[in-house]
């Protein structure tokens, strides 16, 4: 059993940092291994990516693809997801679930442009679900349960709407 007064570092964890401009003998003297004048030799200095006048990595290698800025981010629930809270007790049967619904229930922690519904796992209870998208398996397993899916454009119900008859 150790005792308090034995309790030690383990063996390199403190290392005395070594004193810098002290003298030629040190070699750590005069410019303390900062090497000549110049731009390196100041502090807050960092230079990323920069490669001695050559033309960094970053600038040579050729743009490839595309990025649509006007891509939309959808927050993506599955139907086990949704199971599973209705088993927690988060969720009840019937219930309306939608984008703000799940963020207050903790099951999302943001809302981007909307929600997608996608349909991995299974679901057995009725819900009906709001969301900006949703796939075709996941309407059908929503609908094979009982509940319905309302798909919404920005807010409003979009002129397709993926309902149950």
């Amino acid at each position: 059993m150790t005792k308090l007064n034995e309790i030690s570092d383990n063996p390199g964890a403190n290392y005395k940092f070594k004193r810098v401009g002290r003298g030629i003998g040190s070699g750590k003297g005069k410019t303390s291994g900062r090497g000549g004048k110049g731009q390196t030799a100041r502090s807050g200095v960092a230079i990323n990516g920069f490669e001695g006048g050559q033309t960094p990595l970053h600038r040579r290698l050729p743009k490839r693809g595309f990025n649509n800025i006007h891509r939309l981010n959808y927050q993506v629930i599955n139907v086990g997801r949704l199971q599973k809270a209705v088993e927690a007790g988060k969720i009840a049967k019937g219930d309306t679930v939608s984008a703000e619904s799940l963020i207050g229930l903790g099951i999302l922690a943001k809302m981007e442009d909307g929600l997608r519904l996608l349909a991995k796992g299974t679901i057995t209870t009725a819900l009906t679900i709001e969301c900006a998208g949703a796939s075709d398996a996941a309407v059908k397993a929503i609908e094979a349960a009982g509940g319905k899916v309302i798909v919404t454009v920005k807010g409003k119900v979009a002129p397709t709407e993926a309902t149950a008859g």
